[in-house]
């Protein structure tokens, strides 16, 4: 599996992983009723203080607790509800739009030496 990751939604900072090189920070994953997952040290693969994302999404869709489920649900281009991910849990209000994903994949910086030129 690989790795991925997001925009922070109120810095639009990339969120990295801990192998990458690049620092990490405190970032928060915000569901509507408002419980906060910190995650402190993301490692890429969608977990935020011990929540998965795609788990969170599928659940407050009103769907099973199933990362698959979220991850079908994330794709299929209907409106739906959205975990979000901040710097700051106070500045989570939208919670009709995604989070963006990280064109580096919170990874694959340019000049980290991970990165490919065929993807620049």
């Amino acid at each position: 599996m690989g790795f991925f990751s997001w925009m922070t939604k109120d810095t639009n900072d990339s969120i990295a992983n801990r192998y990458s090189g690049h620092p990490t920070f405190p970032v928060f994953m915000v569901l509507p009723d408002g419980t906060t997952y910190q995650e402190d040290n993301y490692e890429g693969y969608g977990v935020f203080g011990g929540k998965d994302y795609y788990e969170a999404l599928a659940e407050i869709n009103g769907l099973s607790s199933s990362r698959y489920v979220g991850i079908d649900l994330a794709y299929k281009g209907e409106p739906i509800i959205w975990p979000q991910l901040v710097t700051d849990p106070e500045e989570a209000t939208d919670f009709s739009t995604p989070n963006v994903s990280c064109p580096h994949q919170g990874f694959f910086y340019p000049g980290s030496g991970d990165d490919d030129e065929e993807y620049e």
